[in-house]
């Protein structure tokens, strides 16, 4: 593990704090002008995720830093003029496609060791990529069919063809059309510029840790490494040569690196007050979000009903800087229906109307209603606040 050399500075709790939320979009004017393209960018990565509530997570992720963007406008901005891709980051992302040479590391990985269990069937592989270059872009189901008859990961042959010839970058995912991927040969899809694997594996590995320290502003080993999912051992191999400078924050008990472009300018701006994806890269990860922010967030979904606390999808309130609740929403009609409201106090009341009015606003619903809050008493005060 990296012993850190001398910090160059010592960064309080609350001025990290300030620092991540300028370094990911939520202090200070947003650039318009770049729009959904510049927010992609500048994080370097959004998460793709299933769960489709308000709207998917790629849709949230630019609402929440530039606010009512339509949406149609979101998928275009990702989808059109060859401008990101879609491949496995800190998940499945949307990556800017400036950054396809930096992943020619886990292509390469991916190349002496696939990571999914399926066995790939002889002549699979080239009747994918044989379809693909004459007949252009095509989905796993006009490929020949994405699954079996079996269990949900009982995948065809063309899906296990298609899906390994996307790990080695031989395919790309151009787009998802009805939530399915849109498969097309990299030849085709990626600008000639970009289209090559010639860096190697320990440029890589630099570039990507410095833009999640860029994107993160300041953080641990841990989560800079998470950022893109790259190993300990290579970040500790990278990160002095990455441009990152050490730093200490008070609290945080971890040495920590920061973007030195982050300590040059006092972080100060407007903040934004929105709902924020529990896949959003603030808070992803659930030790940096309680270290930063001192609140405590896990995804729902996938726990028995019974035993959820917040809700199936609840969404953390960002205001003023700090998360100041939690909202479970659903959609009936015009209608946004908070299904559980979290709230940390009183104060936290008007920012969570404003949140769930401009959130209903963007998904085109006229009314918000409240099913339950978690404080009784907060409830008639939330009400009265969204009429």
């Amino acid at each position: 593990m990296t012993t850190a050399p001398r910090p160059a500075a010592e960064l309080s709790a609350d001025e990290a704090r300030r620092i991540a939320l300028r370094a990911q979009g939520f202090l200070g004017a947003p650039d318009r002008r770049a729009g959904v393209r510049g927010v992609l960018r500048s994080l370097g990565q959004v998460q793709l995720d299933t769960i489709s509530v308000l709207a998917r997570s790629h849709e949230l992720i630019p609402y929440a830093r530039l606010g009512a963007v339509g949406r149609p406008a979101v998928e275009d901005a990702y989808w059109t003029g060859s401008h990101a891709f879609e491949y496995w980051s800190h998940a499945a992302c949307v990556l800017p496609v400036e950054e396809w040479p930096h992943f020619a590391f886990r292509r390469r990985a991916y190349r002496d060791r696939p990571h999914w269990g399926h066995e790939l069937s002889a002549g699979a592989y080239g009747k994918v990529i044989d379809q693909l270059r004459d007949q252009g872009p095509l989905t796993a189901t006009e490929l020949g069919g994405a699954k079996n008859k079996g269990e949900w990961w009982d995948w065809s042959d063309s899906k296990i063809a298609v899906e390994r010839a996307l790990m080695y970058g031989e395919v790309v995912v151009t787009e998802r059309r009805g939530w399915k991927r849109v498969y097309d040969l990299a030849e085709r899809a990626i600008p000639r510029a970009l289209l090559h694997d010639d860096l190697d594996d320990a440029e890589c590995v630099r570039r990507l840790v410095r833009q999640a320290g860029e994107a993160l502003g300041v953080g641990t080993r841990a989560d800079i490494a998470d950022y893109h999912r790259i190993k300990g051992e290579q970040f500790d191999a990278a990160v002095e040569a990455s441009g990152l400078v050490p730093v200490t924050v008070a609290g945080w008990g971890k040495p920590a690196w920061a973007d030195p472009a982050a300590l040059a300018a006092e972080p100060r701006g407007r903040h934004r007050t929105t709902l924020l994806s529990p896949f959003d890269s603030l808070i992803w990860e659930r030790a940096r979000t309680e270290r930063i922010f001192g609140f405590t967030h896990r995804l729902e979904a996938y726990v028995p009903k019974q035993k959820r606390v917040h809700g199936y999808f609840a969404m953390p309130v960002l205001a003023g800087g700090r998360l100041v609740g939690r909202v479970d929403p659903a959609r009936e009609g015009r209608t946004l229906v908070a299904k559980q409201v979290s709230l940390d106090g009183p104060k936290a009341v008007p920012a969570v109307a404003r949140a769930l009015r401009e959130a209903a606003a963007w998904v085109g619903c006229d009314t918000v209603t409240v099913e339950r809050v978690d404080r009784p008493e907060l409830a008639p005060e939330l009400v009265k606040a969204l009429a």
